[in-house]
Parts: C-alpha cells; sequence; structure tokens
C-alpha cells in the first residue's frame, strides 16, 4: 500500500492502546484476559523508552517515605511477591545493604522507623526481614571505606525490566489482543462516538485505520504529545519529564547483595551486581525539556555517580571503569513540585469523556505498581464501555513463569540434565530469561552445533531466531540491549554479523 493511501482493514476493536511500555502492555494484557477485544500500537520496540531504562528493581521505594508517600509505598511493597510469583524467572529477591555513620545525613532512629515501616506495611511472607550489620565483620564491609562501620540489611526485588514488557506482550497476544509494533498513531479522532485512528508503519510507511471504542494513551513521555500532535488538544502540560541516568561498570565487589548510598544532597544511589561481571550504579533525577529519543547521559551525571559512589567504595569509581551508559525519562505527573526527585512516582489516571468516546490518560507509575495501575485502569474502563470479567492476573504466569518463586535452581538443574552441553552460566542466563520457555527453544537440540552460529558471548542463533518469531525482535538493538544485554559482550564485528544475519531472515510475526 503507497504511503499516501489509507484503507479500513482492521475490524472495530473494544480498547486501543497507544504505548508499548509497561504500563501499556500491562492494560492490554489485563483487558483482554477479561474478554476484551484489545489492539496496541508501540512506535518503537516494546519498552524501548522509559520501561527499559529503569534501575531494574521490584521495590517497595523506601526514600518515599520522606515524601509521605504511604498509599504508594503500601501498594508496592505488595506487589514485590505477587509479581516474583508471576515472573520468577526476571524477577528475584534481592538484599540490600544501607550503610550508615553517626552525623550523617539520616539519623540512625529514622532509618530504623523506615525500615520497620518497610518490613510490616506490605504483607511481607517470603521476603526476611530487616537485620543490623557490623560491617567490620560482614564480608558487605569489605569494598567499603572502614569508616562505614555499621549498616541494615533489608530486602526486595531485581527485574529484568525489558524483558518485562515484552513477556506483558506476549501474554496480551496470547490472550487475543492485536499487537502492533513500530507503530506510529498518527491521528485519533472522535467519530460517532468511536474512535478513528490512523497508524503509519514507521518500518515501510504505510498508514492504515482503525476504529475503536476507546482509547487508553499510555504513552509515557510522548502522552502529551500525543494529545497535542495525534489529537490536537492543546492544553496545560500534564507531565513532568525527569531524566534519569545510570552507568555500568566492571565488577565492584563479589558480594550477591546491593548498596543502598545516602548522598549528602539527600539523594540516593544503588550500587547492584550486574550480568555477573558487573556493578549498576544509578540513579540520577533532573528535569529534562528535550526530546525523550534523543536522551542520553551527560558529563555531569557521568561525574556525579561517579563521586557518589566513590564516598562509600574504597576503589574508587573511575570514569574508565565504564563499560556502558543508559538513560531514560520518566514521565512523572505534574503535581507542581519544585525538585525533580520530589515529585510523585505515583501514578494518575485521568478519564476524558469530553469528545463522546472514552479517553483514559495514563500518568506515571513505576515498574512495581504496573499490575495495580493495569487494575485500576480496568476499573475506568469498565465504567466507560462495560465491565468485563474480574480481576485475574494476580495469580497468573507470565510466559516461562510457570514454576514457583523459589523454583530458580531447580530448572537450571532440570535444563542441564536435558541439555548436558550447556555450560552452566549459559544455562542460567537462560532460565533466567526465558524460564520453562527455554526447553520449548533448545528442543531437539544435541550439541552447541545444533544452536547455529554462535554471534558472541553465549548468544547463538536459536536464541535470536525465538527472539525474532516469538518476541517481536527487529534490530540488533531489540536483542542485545532488551530481549538480552549481550550486547555488554560481543565486539563490533560481532555485532555487524548479526545485523546481516537478521537483516537475511524473512519478516516475522508474535501474533
Amino acid at each position: 500500500m503507497a504511503a499516501s493511501e489509507v484503507s479500513v482493514t482492521e475490524p472495530d476493536t473494544d480498547i486501543f492502546v497507544i504505548g508499548g511500555g509497561i504500563n501499556g502492555c500491562g492494560i492490554a494484557r489485563d483487558a483482554a484476559g477479561r474478554g476484551y477485544s484489545v489492539a496496541l500500537a508501540e512506535m518503537s520496540d516494546f519498552g524501548s523508552g522509559t520501561s527499559s531504562g529503569s534501575t531494574k528493581l521490584i521495590h517497595g521505594g523506601l526514600r518515599y517515605l520522606e515524601h509521605y508517600e504511604f498509599r504508594l509505598v503500601r501498594e508496592a511493597l505488595m506487589e514485590r511477591e505477587v509479581l516474583w510469583a508471576m515472573a520468577p524467572h526476571i524477577i528475584w529477591p534481592m538484599r540490600f545493604v544501607l550503610p550508615f555513620q553517626k552525623g550523617g545525613v539520616r539519623p540512625a532512629w529514622l532509618i530504623r522507623l523506615g525500615l520497620f515501616l518497610y518490613d510490616h506495611l506490605g504483607g511481607r511472607k517470603l521476603l526476611p526481614p530487616t537485620k543490623s550489620l557490623d560491617m567490620r565483620r560482614d564480608p558487605a564491609g569489605k569494598p567499603l571505606k572502614p569508616l562505614f562501620t555499621k549498616a541494615f540489611e533489608y530486602s526486595d526485588g531485581w527485574v529484568d525490566d525489558a524483558r518485562l514488557v515484552v513477556l506483558n506482550a506476549r501474554d496480551a497476544a496470547q490472550r487475543g489482543a492485536h499487537i502492533l509494533p513500530r507503530t506510529k498513531v498518527t491521528r485519533a479522532e472522535q467519530r460517532d462516538g468511536v474512535w478513528s485512528i490512523e497508524l503509519e508503519d514507521t518500518r515501510i510507511g504505510a498508514l492504515r485505520r482503525m476504529t475503536a471504542r476507546m482509547l487508553v494513551n499510555a504513552a509515557g513521555p510522548w502522552v502529551d504529545q500525543v494529545l497535542s500532535k495525534a489529537m490536537g488538544q492543546n492544553g496545560r502540560r500534564r507531565v513532568r519529564l525527569v531524566q534519569g541516568s545510570h552507568i555500568v561498570v566492571k565488577k565492584k565487589f563479589d558480594d550477591p547483595r546491593a548498596y543502598f548510598f545516602q548522598n549528602p544532597d539527600n539523594r540516593i544511589i544503588f550500587a547492584i551486581p550486574y550480568q555477573q561481571d558487573y556493578t549498576l550504579i544509578g540513579t540520577t533525577d533532573r528535569d529534562f525539556d528535550g526530546d525523550p529519543k534523543k536522551i542520553e547521559i551527560s558529563q555531569e551525571e557521568v561525574g556525579y555517580l561517579c563521586s557518589a559512589a566513590s564516598e562509600y567504595f574504597l576503589d574508587p569509581v573511575q570514569t574508565e571503569d565504564i563499560v556502558w551508559t543508559y538513560s531514560a525519562v520518566r514521565p512523572l505527573y505534574d503535581d507542581g513540585a519544585s525538585k525533580a526527585q520530589e515529585a510523585t512516582r505515583d501514578y494518575v489516571l485521568k478519564m476524558d469523556q469530553s469528545s463522546g468516546a472514552p479517553l483514559l490518560n495514563v500518568f506515571g507509575g513505576k515498574l512495581t505498581t504496573y499490575r495495580r495501575l493495569a487494575e485500576h485502569a480496568l476499573e475506568k474502563i469498565g465504567e466507560a464501555i462495560g465491565a468485563k470479567g474480574a480481576p485475574w492476573t494476580a495469580g497468573s504466569h507470565l510466559p516461562g513463569g510457570e514454576f514457583p518463586a523459589t523454583g530458580y535452581e531447580e530448572q537450571v538443574r532440570r535444563l542441564l540434565q536435558l541439555f548436558p552441553f550447556l555450560i552452566e552460566s549459559h544455562a542460567r542466563r537462560l532460565i533466567r530469561a526465558y524460564g520453562t520457555d527455554t526447553f520449548e527453544m533448545l528442543a531437539g537440540a544435541k550439541s552447541p552445533k545444533d544452536l547455529g552460529t554462535l554471534f558472541g558471548g553465549d548468544l547463538y542463533a536459536r536464541e535470536v531466531d525465538w527472539l525474532i518469531e516469538r518476541e517481536w525482535a527487529y534490530s540488533a538493538d531489540d536483542i542485545l540491549w532488551r530481549r538480552t544485554k549481550q550486547g555488554l559482550r560481543l565486539t563490533t564485528d560481532q555485532v555487524h554479523t548479526l545485523e546481516e544475519y537478521m537483516a537475511a531472515v524473512p519478516a516475522r510475526s508474535a501474533g
């Protein structure tokens, strides 16, 4: 079809979701599971914006207690174990060490109070409670300066954020949702109580049109742009864009626990074990007014993160230690807070029925509360177009997560028994990424040769083909920096070989 032609080729749908980040994919999955007909359009790759640029934590938000966001913290704390059970391959518990010193940023009594609330607000069952550490004896004190003699250790969780997004999209598709990656909404207008939506395939420029009873604007940093450019609604700014940047450095410590560092400016950063050989350090908080597509870490942020971490580590963090950086824009609801780090992290859902056809705008939110955000969105959707089904996601599993929350090691043992040619580190990575789907991915393989071309690291063609066929992977970046993190291990030449391989693969869809 020529780019200038528009034809109605798709059937009407109940709900059309704009945005393939965690909120959009979570809403699409929940809605499809309740029996609504759903379509979702993402102008780039799933999770390629804010959702893959997080600190990769499933956490209650200990520092949010200082801003009295008790509802958000309680909801987030309650979600930690729910999400862990839903996706135990990509989500797992992590212990955090919070060093403190006399005369530091926050007194010990205040930290104890915050951690007491943290332990008791959210119905913790499997996660262990807070405890005190003597850093002169505990291994966690070894990489830190000797002035940090005491610390608290508490529980939160880790998540592979980009995989959380794509697995929600996959599950939505398996439940009947029409998922459209690399599809931009160029125009949305209400006609006779129905949304008419013009779509552009960003790869080839082809246009088409769909209709929907209701529109959900979950475009993240682009929420305001969708309202102004696609819908022609000129109004006040609703989203406050806040930049958060991270650095990944060569491994700074061997301990499996992460660190929570308090800075003199009252901000905090984390130092987290990352991909076996690295340490992830972040995040920053500063207002952003540029194009979210062009965001990148600034030299000021690099300096800040290196300096802040070096206040704690015995071995300073140097710029030459950095192997990768990433930045993202958090689309926070503009509540008028004076500082970026004080703006609310809670989500806000705004229903607009002024045009006749319902429009739900989604502001803010965080990875940990995305499932609850989706449930609340479905309440509003039900009020607008009629309810279908009951809440169902709390006891569900994402693709590959059909095993007990504490069953990761058993899945690794099973994989090594069935495919003994795998080295253990490879088996562990595959189970972490794909869970029980790994067994289907490797079906029939008897040796490494059966996995096809080795592109670098432990990334074989068998896995690449799976990601193209099942997870809408289109470019090398989709695979190397979102579906896997093998970009940390491939050389420039190896990346080029992967790009050539993917270019030769016929276009395939995950459905």
